[in-house]
């Protein structure tokens, strides 16, 4: 080993060291300091109380950072907390050393260089329950308004025409039940996945779903069928997107998955933009290769900001077809929702106060089944 890979090494020991001297000495010596980058991506409407994260930590809140701001604003923190906003490695690396963990607001974390912090010893920690009835709400709602044609109807009275109001039926509109229809829903084993699945089965419709390769293929006992992703393509009648994105889902919805689809099946994301390659699914929807789509995402964050580009095909295609639905990423923004994303951060904190295991494994990067899983 030379001596600069040497010295590397006992820094990188160092670091990991320090990092579990001081959580242990968290809980003994002092209370935690936090600061909250954009507080006003959650609290946009002034409606959320902040008591439970005040009682476990000294917080300073931001209604809104820039990056090149961040690094200053953490300047004897111990939490850096943040929605969304993009922290790269680059930032990350030039931290505080009082900055021991990034509390996530959310469920994906892919804004965070998780490597950048496993070098500089920061855990980081997410919240991966805390929306699992509203995105449950909003994967169901997006189906039923797709299966009744309420986006056309809704566009041609805005537009001022009143003929389906007038004529008082739908005429070739599609219109139909979703009883006995089939919901395929892309990593569909996850936390919100699995509600949408028992929403999905209370009300007369079947399931699939697709998973690791690992998953064994087969019904479960909850009546979900375990299905190939090609599989799922062709069968369903909707298809939602239930993964994270990382370099093995971007783009999985590419366009020979939109050619594996029914002509009558609809696309719905409500996870990550850019899980669905854009390009494909406006030449899907143009070729007439699937019925519609609904979008609740568009970049790279669960949502704006940055806003979708004023140029935006995706803009053109809703103009363009009626049954298209396009939404900034409301499905999280209900107000319990984010009451409770608020809450269990600070469960998030408080743990990491307490020496305890956090939800993501730094050694990978992926999700700790076995470490604290906040409850509130």
């Amino acid at each position: 080993m030379s001596m600069l890979a040497a010295l590397r090494c006992r820094c990188m020991v160092a670091s990991r060291q320090a990092y579990v001297q001081t959580v242990r000495s968290f809980a003994a010596d002092a209370r935690l300091k936090c600061v909250m980058l954009n507080a006003a991506r959650l609290d946009f409407d002034g409606r959320i109380n902040w008591d439970k994260v005040k009682t476990t930590a000294d917080m300073t809140l931001h209604d809104k950072s820039e990056t090149s701001e961040i690094v200053a604003r953490a300047a004897g923190a111990d939490i850096v907390m943040n929605k969304e906003f993009p922290i790269p490695g680059d930032i990350i690396r030039a931290l505080p050393l009082s900055v021991k963990l990034i509390a996530e607001a959310g469920t994906g974390y892919n804004n965070i260089d998780v490597d950048a912090c496993r070098e500089r010893g920061i855990a980081v920690c997410n919240v991966p329950e805390y929306t699992t009835e509203a995105m449950g709400h909003m994967a169901i709602t997006l189906v039923m308004a797709l299966s009744c044609s309420l986006a056309p109807q809704m566009k041609a009275l805005a537009k001022g025409d009143r003929t389906y109001m007038e004529q008082c039926h739908l005429g070739t509109l599609p219109h139909f039940e979703i009883h006995g229809k089939t919901f395929g829903i892309i990593g569909g084993l996850g936390y919100i996945a699995r509600r949408i699945s028992a929403m999905s089965l209370a009300l007369g419709m079947k399931v699939v779903v697709s998973d690791l390769p690992s998953t064994p293929l087969g019904m479960r006992d909850d009546g979900v069928e375990v299905v190939s992703f090609d599989d799922l393509l062709a069968r369903s009648d909707f298809i939602s997107t239930m993964t994270p994105l990382n370099k093995h889902t971007t783009g999985l919805v590419n366009a020979a998955a939109f050619n594996k689809m029914k002509p009558t099946a609809y696309i719905i994301n409500t996870a990550r933009g850019p899980i669905i390659d854009q390009a494909a699914l406006v030449d899907a929807l143009r070729q007439k290769k699937i019925a519609g789509a609904a979008l609740d995402v568009f970049g790279e964050g669960s949502a704006p900001p940055p806003p979708l580009p004023s140029d935006s095909p995706l803009y053109s295609v809703f103009e363009e077809f009626d049954n298209v639905i396009l939404t900034p990423h409301i499905g999280w923004q209900r107000l319990e929702a984010r009451q409770r994303l608020v809450n269990m951060c600070a469960d998030n904190m408080a743990a990491f106060a307490r020496g305890e295991t956090l939800n993501i494994d730094m050694k990978t990067g992926l999700p700790n089944r076995s470490g604290f899983q906040p409850q509130g």
